[in-house]
């Protein structure tokens, strides 16, 4: 009985962590990518701080409700169980709010800033986030290379701002 409730514990935390760690970095990722593009496309910053604010909200809705689905479905699948699980329902909020004030680090130089230095902080605040994050989950899941995986999370988040930036100066208004 005792085995079977650390192995319900641990995989409680692995749900919660993986809903954190894709909230946070899907959120890091999608808003500096539209706020960048956004930016390179000369769009009026009240547009920018208004679209971002939009995102942030719908995304955070969107990814909780969707992991709330998908962990919904698995323990169908897995249980043949089709109560509601209080860990999903965790999960969800956990997605919810990871992404929704993760969103903010890149918005909140548009709230205090002019668009241009807003937008080479917001990129700048995103990609430190993105390194600490992957250097942190390093750190947590006991890899030695804290370093590599801060910096793989940051060249990855990094090419999310890079595309933004793209399309942005191809659909410039």
């Amino acid at each position: 009985m005792l085995e079977l409730n650390i192995g319900m514990a641990k995989k409680e935390k692995t749900i919660y962590i993986r809903n954190f760690q894709l909230g946070v970095e899907d959120s890091l990722v999608s808003t500096v990518g539209l706020l960048a593009g956004l930016s390179s496309a000369d769009i009026a910053g009240s547009v920018i701080l208004v679209s971002g604010i939009v995102l942030i909200f719908v995304e955070a809705f969107s990814m909780g409700v969707g992991s709330f689905i998908s962990e919904e479905s698995v323990q169908e699948y897995t249980k043949h169980n089709d109560k509601f699980s209080k860990e999903s329902m965790i999960g969800a909020f956990i997605m919810f709010f990871s992404y929704l004030i993760s969103g903010l680090i890149p918005l909140s130089p548009y709230l205090l800033l002019k668009v241009e230095p807003a937008f080479y902080t917001s990129i700048v605040l995103t990609l430190f986030s993105l390194f600490a994050l992957g250097a942190v989950s390093a750190y947590h899941f006991k890899h030695k290379d804290y370093l590599a995986h801060g910096i793989r999370t940051f060249v990855i988040g990094g090419m999310a701002a890079g595309v933004g930036i793209l399309i942005g100066k191809l659909f410039r208004i």
